[in-house]
Order: C-alpha cells, then structure tokens, then sequence
C-alpha cells in the first residue's frame, strides 16, 4: 500500500385546445410508436461489462397553439420501446434552468401495467463540474432533471411543462400578462430511458490477467486501470474492498508514503466494507480514460440521488449503473458524479474512478469539487425518512475517508469557491467537514430529511474516529 493519497444543471397567445396525453404522437399511434421504436438512438451501447443502452427522444409540443395564460409544455409517448428502467430528461444548453414541472408514467415490463404520474425532479444544476475546467468545458455537457428509478418498463409518458412565470424568473419577460421573447422551456429537450443491463457475475479475465481483446471488448484495459488504483486495499480485480478493523486501518495509515505520521494515535475510523466499480459492474469503456485527482479531501458533501425510493437493496447495482450511464452518456460528464454512493441497506459502493482513498475530484458540488468527496445515498429524503442504516454508512465511510486526511467530521473547514454557486470564484467559505449539499447551492438536496440527520452523523463519525 503505497502513496495512494497524493495527487492528483405566462404566455400570451392565440387561444387554442389542448390534446389530451393520450391522443399526443398520433398521426397514426400505432405506427408511429413502433417506428420511433426502431429508429430511437441508442447511446453508449457497448460490449462492456455488462450489456446496457440508452434510447434518447425528442420531446414534442403538446399544444398545437399556445393558450392563454397557459404555459408551454412538451412530452413525448411510446408504448413499444426497449427495455429501460431509468428516466430524465435533458437539454442543449447547462447553464439553462428548467423552471417548471417534469412528469412521467411508466408500464411495466412485467405485468403491462401503467404506473401513476410520478414528478422527476427538475432542479439538477447544482450537480456538475466546476466552472473552468475540462470536464465542464467539454462541449459535451447537458442540462438535465434528476434521473428516476421506475424498473423494468416498456412504454413511457412524459410531460414537461414550463411555470408560467418561468419568464419572468429567467430574465426574459415581463411577468404575468406581459410578452416573453423566447420559448419558456429549454431547447433540446430530449427523454432518456436508460437500461442497466443484466446483473450478471463478474467475468474473471480480468482477475487472472488474462490479455483483453481490445477489438471485442475496449473496456477491459480502463477496468485494469481502475482495479489497479485500489490494488493497495485489495487484491487486484476485486469485488469489494473489505472492511478492516480499528487497528488494521490505524496500521494502514501510519505505511502510507506521502503522509505526515501523525503525532501520537491517529484519529481514524475502522475502514468499512466498499464494493468496487467492478463489483457493481460498470462498463468502463463508457467513462473517459484516466483519472482526475484534486489536493486532498477536507470536506464531505453529502446527497440524495432524488432517483426514488422504489428499489430493493439487491437492485442497487442496477440503480447506479443507470446513474453512471445517465451521467456520463445522457450528461456529458467524464464519469459519475459521486464519490461514493450509499443505498438503503448501508452498503457503500464506489463511485468516480480513481481509488476509494484517494482524492479523487468529482462533480457532486458545483464549485466545491476541490478538496472534497461527494456521497449520494440512493433515494429521495424530501419527505421519506433516510433508512438508519444509510445513515449509518455515511458516518462510517466518512470517519474512515476524512481520517485519511486528518479531517475531523464534527469540524470546520475552508474551501475555496470554483464559482458557479451561492459564492463568487475564489472566495473562501467556511463549511461543516461533513455538510449538505444545499450548504454550498441553492437546493434541497440532500433533502430535508436526510439534511435533519447530519448532526448525529457527525457524532457518530467522530467518535469512530476516537475523538
């Protein structure tokens, strides 16, 4: 174990009838579904580990005239599409807003049934990477709702529609009753329908070393390249990097090269159980090659992924395989936002290539990615309590991570603004060790329930560390 912790989102009109969900793509409803089927773009399809794809749809107007008083909306409906059990919708420009209201119905694969309207949450701007650097300024980068988790589904029903002062709130019209100069709703707007792949075991041609054919199968040599950044904590090519105990990780710290042996014993927590990238089965031939590191890790952010909660623990996997694809493929972004994610059940899973110790920069907080570690916990804690065992996780993951560091969770600490947030570039912020995300944004994330049990967590965490 060597060295692993050095560097490196009121229209006044002619009046007009709105078409009810159910007459919308009909020129003719059963050709047209079957048509849009066959010709949807699939993206990042690849023989990566495993099998998995994205359909991308243009959104269409749902009006034929814009009414009165009425927002604009658009949506799109497919009752004959391929499996998917992921949603979102996305757009040109990441700087554009949604201001407005996101809604799907889904239809079960299994039983044909369609699902009721479920809201997708619409605020996602304060995910990403900072302003100024490659990643943000990839040309590649989208606008984008938070994804929804909805299962094994055929057939989707998608409605987006703009507030009706949007204009006003944008900058662009004059308020209620006034003339706006632009559509209220983003361009592009486009459906994704992400399909995980199947949760098949790992191969182990990587484990035994045996040669990629990179012809068949690109992703075989980032996988070796991602294994091998924790090839310290585990052996090379492993499911999960095991949990250690208070005195192990103690030892672990003090061998490691690069690192100021602290003064007397040092204030770390037990290292917990983590399943790797390869353990949760992402295709690394979708992600970018390499990795990006940042100084150090002083802070830890912590998130909701607002994918829903209607997933089992033995889906997580398939959870955050769409939440990679969803990012990387629908979102432009080099990799997964995340760090770490955490689902209900506690099990902490891998996020961002690079090695779980080191400090690896994400784009969890929009300007604070910098010396920082974002962990999202799978699901929606607006109004649904976090599991205790989520929570208990998240004090784990950061007595172990943030004592790498010499971070203490129930602390302060500084870190400099990228932009792009509540503060202006290069301004130093004083924020908890261990904040929300709506600590360095204007959003609800991590939401209000999970953001209520952050206080214990920092307890919990720093009295694993044996402060």
């Amino acid at each position: 174990m060597r060295g692993f912790l050095t560097s490196s989102i009121g229209v006044t009109c002619a009046a007009a009838l709105a078409l009810p969900s159910a007459l919308l793509d009909v020129p003719s409803a059963a050709a047209a579904s079957a048509a849009a089927s066959a010709s949807a773009p699939v993206r990042g399809q690849s023989r990566g580990l495993p099998a998995g794809g994205t359909q991308s749809l243009p959104l269409a107007p749902r009006t034929r005239e814009r009414v009165l008083g009425q927002a604009p909306e658009q949506g799109v409906y497919r009752a004959d599409v391929r499996h998917f059990s992921m949603v979102g919708v996305v757009w040109d420009n990441p700087g554009t807003e949604l201001h407005g209201t996101v809604r799907v119905r889904t239809r079960s694969a299994e039983t044909g049934v369609w699902s009721g309207w479920q809201d997708v949450g619409t605020h996602n701007a304060d995910h990403g990477a900072d302003p100024d650097t490659a990643e943000a300024a990839s040309g590649r980068v989208r606008g984008a709702t938070a994804p929804l988790w909805v299962g094994d589904s055929d057939g989707v029903d998608v409605s987006v529609r703009a507030d009706a002062d949007a204009g006003a709130d944008a900058g662009t019209g004059t308020g209620a009753g006034g003339s706006v100069g632009r559509d209220l709703l983003p361009a592009g707007l486009r459906l994704e329908l992400v399909d995980p792949g199947a949760d098949s075991p790992p191969d182990d041609s990587l484990s035994q070393g045996s040669p990629a054919d990179a012809a068949a199968d690109a992703s075989h040599a980032e996988a070796d390249a991602s294994a091998a950044a924790d090839a310290d904590l585990a052996p090379f090519g492993a499911t999960e990097i095991p949990a250690l105990s208070r005195e192990d990780t103690e030892r672990e710290l003090l061998e490691l090269e690069g690192v100021d042996a602290p003064r007397g014993k040092p204030y770390i927590g037990p290292r917990p159980r983590i399943v790797t990238r390869r353990g949760w089965r992402a295709d690394e031939s979708l992600r970018e090659k390499g990795f990006v590191y940042t100084g150090k890790v002083k802070a830890a952010f912590v998130h909701h992924t607002d994918s829903g909660n209607g997933y089992k623990c033995s889906q997580a996997s398939s959870v955050i395989r769409s939440i990679y694809r969803y990012h990387v493929v629908s979102m432009g972004w080099r990799d997964i936002g995340y760090n770490f994610l955490v689902d209900k059940c506690g099990t902490i899973y891998e996020g961002r290539a690079g090695g779980v110790a080191k400090a690896v920069k994400g784009a969890h907080t929009l300007g604070f990615n910098s010396n920082s570690m974002g962990i999202a916990v799978i699901g929606s804690f607006d109004s649904h309590k976090p599991p205790a065992a989520a929570v208990t996780a998240v004090a784990r993951l950061t007595a172990w991570k943030l004592g790498l560091f010499g971070a203490n969770p129930k602390g302060k600490t500084y870190l400099r603004s990228g932009g792009g947030n509540l503060y202006p570039k290069g301004k130093n912020v004083r924020l908890n060790v261990i904040s929300g995300h709506r600590d360095g944004y204007a959003t609800d994330c991590p939401g209000a329930r999970l953001y209520a049990k952050l206080g214990s967590a920092r307890t919990s965490s720093a009295h694993l560390q044996g402060r």
